[in-house]
C-alpha cells in the first residue's frame, strides 16, 4: 500500500489515462475512483492530467486578495516555505493537491492562504459552512485557528473550531451565527451534524490535515462519511507528513487529478536536526532524566501512558523542576492553560503522551527526550518533528536500558535514521554536553496561574465554585475575534 503512494510521488506530474469522465450535460464530472455498486477498483498512484503550475519565489508572485499579503506582510513572513511555493500557485487555481511535507515545513498557511483566498467575498449562511479542514486532534485543531486567524479577518472571514471536551452549545451557537471556515476534529463535527446544527451541502473546499493519524486514531469511516456530504464538485486537498495505510483509501476515492507534491524530508532526514541514544542502566535512568529536565530551556518528555506522564511530572516538581502535564486524560481547557504555560515559559519540561506528538507548535524548542522509545517509526518522527521546525536546529534524546537496544536499532533503521549512541550516567559529563543537564536544586515547587490568569479569574468575583462554573463574557469558541 505504500509502495503505491511512494510510486505516486516518483512520477509526480507525469500524465496519463483519464480521470474525468462527460456527464449528460458536457460538464467534467470528476471520477472517484470507484467501479460499479461502489466497489473500490486496485489502487493506481495519482494521475495528473494537466500540467502543474511552476513554483513560485515569493508571495506577490501569486494570485491572492491584497489583504492576504498585506497581513503576510505584517506578521513577517516574507518569503514562501518549499511546501507553500509549490502547491499555492494549483491550489488557488482550484486544484486538487496532494502534499507532504514534514511536520513544521509550513503545510498550514499552503492550504490556509489557498482555502481563504478562494473563500474570501463570500458570506455563509447558517449552520452552512463554506471550507472545511478536518484535523485529527484538539491540539492541531487549536494550532491551526490560531495560525489562520489573523489572514481570515484580513479578508472579513468568520472561523470556527469545533473540537472535543468544549461546550457543544457553544459551538453549535456559533455555526448558527454562520462561520465561512470551520476547523473541526471529526468525532465532534459528526455530533453537530446529527444534531441538526450544521450542514456540509456548501463546502467547496475541504482541506485534510494529518491524514494518516486519522486513519491511525480510527477516524476514517468518520472522515469518509464528512467527505461524502460536501460538494462534489468541490476542491480538496490533502496534506500529511506521512503518507501510508488507509490514505490511499481517501486518494483514490476523493482526489480528483490531484497535483501531487513532496518538497520536504522526513524528520529524519532534516540537516539541522540531531539524534541522540542514551543508554542508560535502568536503576539510573530516573536520576538521568531529572538532570535533563532540569537544564536550561525547554524541553518535552515523552512517555507511553498517562499513569507514567503523571508520576514523572510529580517527581519533577518534588526535585525542583517547573514541569506540566499532558495527555488524553486531561480536560481541553487544563490542556490548553498547559500548554500556554509552556508556550511562555511559566512550565519549562512538558511531560506528555502522544497526544502532543502532532499539532503543537513551540518557537525555538530545541531538544525532545524519549523517556520511553516509541514502538513504531512513524511516531519517533512525530515527536521528533517538535523541535529543529522551520529551518531551526534540535537534538532528539532516547533513553534506552540495555533490554530496549535491539528493538531501537531497528526502529532507527526502519525510520532511516544514524544516531550517535553515547553511554551515560546520571551527573557525568557527557550527559550534560549533549542534554545540557544540571542537577535540581531539589525544593519542591507547584505551578500555579499566570499572574494575568489569575487577575481574570478576580474579576468573576470571590465565591468559588460557583463563579468559575460561570465565566464572564467568554466569546463564543473557535470564533475569530
Amino acid at each position: 500500500m505504500r509502495r503505491h503512494i511512494e510510486e505516486g510521488f516518483r512520477i509526480l506530474n507525469r500524465p496519463y489515462g483519464s480521470s474525468r469522465a462527460s456527464g449528460s450535460s458536457g460538464s467534467p464530472v470528476p471520477s472517484r475512483g470507484y467501479g460499479p455498486r461502489g466497489r473500490s477498483r486496485e489502487f493506481a498512484p495519482p494521475r495528473t492530467l494537466t500540467p502543474a503550475l511552476p513554483a513560485v519565489e515569493a508571495f506577490g508572485d501569486l494570485a491572492m486578495p491584497s489583504p492576504l499579503l498585506t497581513a503576510l506582510e505584517a506578521a513577517g513572513v516574507s518569503a514562501p516555505f518549499p511546501i507553500q511555493a509549490a502547491t499555492l500557485p494549483n491550489a488557488l487555481a482550484g486544484r486538487d493537491v496532494l502534499g507532504r511535507g514534514r511536520t513544521g515545513s509550513g503545510k498550514t498557511l499552503a492550504f490556509g492562504l489557498a482555502m481563504l483566498a478562494r473563500t474570501a467575498g463570500l458570506r455563509a449562511e447558517p449552520k452552512q459552512p463554506l471550507a472545511l479542514v478536518l484535523v485529527p486532534t484538539r491540539e492541531l485543531a487549536q494550532q491551526v485557528t490560531e495560525a489562520l486567524t489573523p489572514y481570515a479577518r484580513s479578508v472579513r472571514l468568520r472561523l470556527a473550531t469545533v473540537v472535543g471536551g468544549m461546550p457543544l452549545a457553544r459551538q453549535a451557537a456559533a455555526l448558527r451565527g454562520g462561520r465561512e471556515v470551520l476547523v473541526a476534529t471529526p468525532g465532534r463535527l459528526k455530533d453537530l451534524i446529527d444534531r441538526g446544527d450544521c450542514r456540509l451541502d456548501q463546502v467547496a473546499v475541504t482541506v485534510l490535515d494529518e491524514a494518516d493519524q486519522m486513519a491511525d486514531m480510527g477516524f476514517m469511516p468518520q472522515v469518509t462519511a464528512l467527505l461524502d456530504q460536501v460538494r462534489p464538485d468541490g476542491q480538496r486537498m490533502l496534506f500529511s507528513a506521512t503518507l501510508d495505510r488507509n490514505v490511499d483509501l481517501l486518494v483514490r476515492r476523493y482526489l480528483n487529478d490531484p497535483v501531487v507534491h513532496s518538497v520536504d524530508p522526513s524528520a529524519g532526514a532534516v540537516t539541522t536536526m540531531e539524534h541522540h541514544v542514551l543508554h542508560v542502566q535502568g536503576h539510573d535512568k530516573q536520576a538521568a532524566t531529572t538532570e535533563i529536565a532540569a537544564r536550561e530551556g525547554r524541553v518535552i518528555m515523552f512517555l507511553d501512558t498517562k499513569h507514567a506522564v503523571d508520576r514523572l511530572t510529580q517527581d519533577l516538581l518534588d526535585s525542583g523542576v517547573r514541569a506540566a502535564a499532558l495527555h488524553g486524560g486531561k480536560s481541553q481547557p487544563q490542556r490548553t492553560r498547559t500548554l500556554t504555560q509552556f508556550k511562555t515559559g511559566h512550565v519549562t519540561v512538558l511531560v506528555a503522551t502522544n497526544v502532543a506528538a502532532r499539532g503543537i507548535h513551540v518557537d525555538h524548542l530545541d531538544l525532545v527526550v524519549n523517556v520511553d522509545p516509541p514502538t513504531d517509526p512513524k511516531d519517533y518522527l512525530h515527536r521528533g518533528g517538535r523541535t529543529a521546525r522551520a529551518g531551526e536546529s534540535g537534538s532528539v534524546v532516547t533513553l534506552v536500558t540495555p533490554r530496549q537496544r535491539r528493538d531501537m536499532a531497528r526502529l532507527m533503521a526502519a525510520a532511516g535514521i544514524v544516531p550517535q549512541t553515547t553511554q551515560v550516567r546520571s551527573g557525568e559529563e557527557e550527559l550534560r554536553r549533549i542534554t545540557g543537564a544540571r542537577t535540581p536544586s531539589g525544593v519542591p515547587v507547584t505551578v500555579t496561574a499566570p499572574p494575568s490568569e489569575r487577575s481574570a479569574r478576580g474579576v468573576r468575583g470571590t465565591r468559588g465554585s460557583r463563579d468559575r462554573r460561570a465565566p464572564v463574557r467568554r466569546p463564543a469558541a473557535g470564533a475569530a475575534a
